[in-house]
């Protein structure tokens, strides 16, 4: 029969390197307080890494950058967010840059939320959540709500120019442009306008 330090170590090999995960994720395995011990194990002997209380991730590692790779604070942001019960959703600059709007890597990464305004030090990384109104948490898909962030970030005019309407046009696929134009009328009419030209047929 497995121990229980085993099933843990075995759960988070299962997931693979980059695996980001909170204590909550073996609650059917063991008490809380014996998973505490496991992972506390699993800690000193630098299998895991420690990102915060309670939150930790199974490292990547470069060899030829001679060490850890930081982790993906999405995922980070996900786990949180699962563990407190809370709805997050990309800030504007964020959500620009995961679509690929924006190359430029925010110095923050930001999720608005509905929980608690926290501060995260990730290893030289910030993980910032804004408390907001639960009426500004956007509805629809991820994809609707990280085009629509996005589009709030660059603005009404200028920066939403046809290299922006035909760079989102060509990514989004047919049911999320069916999505976008379903929520687009609830919206500012700028962006509506900007919407409609997206979801266009070519």
């Amino acid at each position: 029969m497995q121990s229980i330090n085993d099933k843990v170590i075995s759960r988070i090999y299962g997931h693979g390197k980059g695996y980001v995960f909170s204590a909550e994720a073996f609650n059917d395995i063991a008490s809380r307080n014996s998973i505490d011990k496991a992972l506390s194990q699993l800690y000193k002997q630098q299998i895991i890494r420690r990102l915060a209380l309670g939150t930790y991730d199974y490292p990547r590692f470069n060899e030829q950058l001679g060490g850890a790779l930081s982790p993906d604070l999405q995922e980070v942001a996900k786990v949180v967010a699962k563990k407190h019960g809370w709805r997050i959703q990309p800030s504007g600059a964020l959500a620009a840059n995961l679509l690929g709007l924006s190359t430029q890597v925010p110095a923050k990464t930001i999720y608005l939320t509905d929980g608690q305004s926290k501060i995260m030090n990730i290893g030289n990384r910030k993980l910032i959540f804004k408390r907001v109104p639960p009426r500004e948490l956007l509805p629809g898909s991820k994809t609707v709500i990280l085009v629509t962030q996005a589009l709030r970030n660059l603005g009404k005019a200028a920066a939403v120019d046809k290299s922006v309407i035909n760079y989102l046009r060509g990514i989004l696929k047919d049911k999320d442009k069916k999505a976008l134009l379903k929520e687009a009328g609830h919206m500012e009419s700028w962006m509506w306008e900007a919407i409609k030209q997206i979801c266009k047929a070519e």
